[in-house]
């Protein structure tokens, strides 16, 4: 009887080691992208490939659905010890204010859909301070991982069929299957990576044409024939140009475009270049005990270093793992992979009661996302009756800016009372109106799609008030809203984040300039009846306050064309953040309340327009309810002020509101 030519391949566990070896050191030691992830999804796609290729030479079913149920009966268990484990050390380690974020990423995580996440927020996967990045963030390549895992058995399947019902061969068909789709993928993924490089490095289709050469190298590799001296150079050039990729490529503005086909085209010649049987085949090394066992705890290993940095980074205050405590943190991460594996991902994989039906499959993989699902859903109960409880006391414990005003006479409770918003909520406490604009105020240039929300009353507008600027005139829109609604205007927005409302050329980026000049032509169609606009912007822990860049200029044409104005003072910016200022000192630390003379200056900038050359133009200054006439506190009537080191709270924007209609109605006589 022949025996069977056996299809473990050592080497290959061995180049899986390296991968997750670069990716891990790169990460904790050097703080930059290897190219390692990119060899992982190489390599899924390549075994992938060889496992549904067998099937088919076989004739044995595709058995698609047992197929994924096997498949995250055997990924789930050891990604939540470490989501559930994560979860217990940041409650502890990370503050309140990134709690809400955590849990979100949680569930993504937990249902492979991390990278989504992570584009829709333009999460900067190169930020220099890992210490503030999600300790879930690396879930985005397993989350890729699993979407393609869904996908790749649909076309084997499929081409499958194919091959069948019109006589075609199985293996070819599959080739020009992933040749166009590799084409297609890396075309688009070059043109997202050169015009949106953050948001392409978590798209999946921007990296599909990874996996597919991994498949094509697979459908190919029996064809190929090359002498032994060959492959032992083409061993050796994958693995060092593999190793090089991080030093010698500029990730940080390339991947996931033509760039990353350096790392995933080293992993071809490495998986081509095989057993040379050789003493100088890199081969040799690769497929050594110790690579092929650490490839064994290669999956819980990359799992674990993530969170493992993240969270230690934030314990210690710093924004880099130095080369003493990245090295702790390796060999802790080595730990608990070996520990995941040994006692959790291998008895899982090996029980054998979920294997006898489908329905035991599917009750095996509930329970483990039960296991991390309960703690989620607990934690966002608990933050939901928080934040119920806090509401429900609202008016009596925290009036805000209020506390400011003279005449305010009552006695609000101190100590024990819960600040608003809830410090969980902080990051998400931005002010939104009510909806995407519609109707005669929907912008018609695309530079301005999805940058235009209204609140719209229920019958026919008594004025249409427009808000314009950047995130320091979206947060006084909190003040603004319910003026609007009393006074049945249609109040909308056209925001874009750090791009302050400014005269052509003078908003700081060519993009800016752009999305002001689009603003400019709706303001001209639309004819709104008034304009809402930041006049000033402060700077950092100083008093260097001034006009925003042709500020007469740009209200001057506004006026010019009818159009009432209403320019608001900016707010004390600081150089730290406020709210995790309070969180970690408390609200009566001196730290957390500087002083108002070393951050804004004594005279407004608006002392030096000249009103009579700008009639039409409101000035509206709310300083006195933001600080007190020596100190600018981090919380005001058991409100917090900033959501971070320059953003007013909705929250503390909405306690300001009855103040802001007194003003600009004793400024503006439209507004009465």
């Amino acid at each position: 009887m022949r025996r069977r030519k056996p299809t473990f391949r050592p080497e290959i566990q061995g180049l899986r080691s390296l991968a997750v070896l670069m990716v891990v050191t790169y990460h904790v030691w050097f703080g930059r992208v290897s190219g390692g992830v990119d060899v992982f999804l190489f390599i899924s796609a390549f075994l992938m490939t060889l496992q549904f290729l067998g099937r088919h030479d076989r004739n044995q079913p595709f058995a698609l659905a047992k197929h994924w149920l096997h498949l995250f009966r055997r990924l789930l268990p050891a990604a939540v010890t470490v989501i559930v484990a994560t979860l217990a050390a940041s409650a502890l380690v990370l503050p309140p204010t990134r709690w809400l974020d955590l849990i979100a990423q949680g569930w993504a995580s937990l249902s492979y859909s991390e990278n989504r996440l992570l584009q829709h927020e333009a999460v900067d996967y190169y930020a220099n301070d890992h210490s503030l990045a999600s300790p879930f963030q690396h879930f985005w390549s397993l989350s890729i991982q699993a979407q393609v895992f869904i996908l790749w058995p649909l076309i084997f399947a499929v081409a499958g069929w194919t091959a069948r019902r019109y006589r075609l061969s199985y293996r070819p068909l599959l080739a020009y299957i992933f040749f166009a789709l590799f084409l297609g993928s890396l075309g688009y993924s070059i043109f997202f990576t050169a015009t949106n490089q953050v948001q392409a490095y978590f798209d999946t289709g921007a990296r599909l044409w990874e996996f597919a050469l991994g498949t094509l190298v697979a459908l190919i590799l029996p064809g190929l024939r090359f002498k032994r001296q060959t492959r032992i150079v083409m061993g050796w050039v994958g693995v060092l140009a593999m190793l090089a990729c991080g030093i010698v490529l500029d990730v940080q503005g390339a991947f996931p475009g033509v760039a990353a086909l350096w790392p995933t085209v080293a992993a071809a010649l490495v998986i081509v270049a095989g057993q040379t049987e050789s003493a100088a085949g890199v081969d040799r090394i690769l497929s050594a005990k110790p690579l092929v066992k650490l490839g064994d705890i290669s999956y819980a290993l990359y799992l674990w270093h993530w969170p493992l940095l993240v969270l230690a980074l934030a314990w210690s205050g710093k924004d880099h793992a130095g080369w003493l405590s990245g090295s702790v943190i390796i060999l802790v991460a080595l730990g608990l992979a070996y520990l995941t594996t040994r006692y959790i991902e291998r008895p899982w994989r090996e029980w054998k009661w979920p294997e006898v039906r489908k329905r035991r499959a599917v009750l095996a993989i509930m329970l483990a996302v039960a296991v991390a699902a309960v703690p989620l859903s607990g934690w966002n109960l608990q933050l939901d009756l928080e934040r119920r409880a806090i509401q429900a006391q609202k008016i009596a414990n925290n009036p805000g800016s209020r506390v400011l005003d003279p005449a305010f006479t009552a006695a609000i409770p101190s100590g024990e009372v819960s600040l608003l918003p809830l410090a969980a909520d902080l990051s998400k406490n931005w002010v939104s109106l009510d909806g995407p604009c519609t109707k005669d105020i929907a912008p018609e240039d695309r530079l301005l799609k999805g940058s235009c929300f209204e609140q719209r009353p229920s019958g026919g507008p008594s004025k249409r008030v427009l808000v314009v600027g950047d995130s320091h005139a979206q947060q006084w829109s909190g003040a603004v809203k319910p003026l609007a609604a009393q006074k049945n205007w249609l109040l909308y927005s056209i925001l874009k984040g750090a791009c302050k409302a400014a005269p052509p050329g003078l908003g700081g980026s060519a993009d800016c300039d752009d999305f002001n000049a689009a603003v400019q032509k709706e303001i001209s169609r639309q004819k709104p009846d008034a304009i809402i606009l930041l006049g000033t912007a402060a700077a950092p822990s100083s008093t260097a306050e001034a006009l925003t860049p042709g500020f007469e200029e740009l209200v001057s044409g506004w006026l010019d064309q009818g159009i009432a104005v209403v320019a608001l003072r900016d707010n004390p910016r600081f150089s730290f953040n406020m709210a995790e200022c309070v969180l970690q000192a408390g609200t009566d630390d001196q730290a957390c309340r500087p002083a108002i003379g070393d951050n804004l200056p004594a005279a407004s900038p608006f002392e030096t327009l000249d009103p009579a050359r700008l009639p039409g133009l409101s000035l509206v200054d709310l300083t006195d309810r933001i600080c007190t006439p020596t100190e600018c506190p981090a919380v005001v009537g058991n409100v917090f002020v900033y959501l971070d080191d320059n953003h007013l709270s909705a929250e503390y924007a909405d306690s300001m509101a009855d103040e802001f209609a007194i003003r600009l109605q004793n400024a503006a006589g439209w507004a009465k």
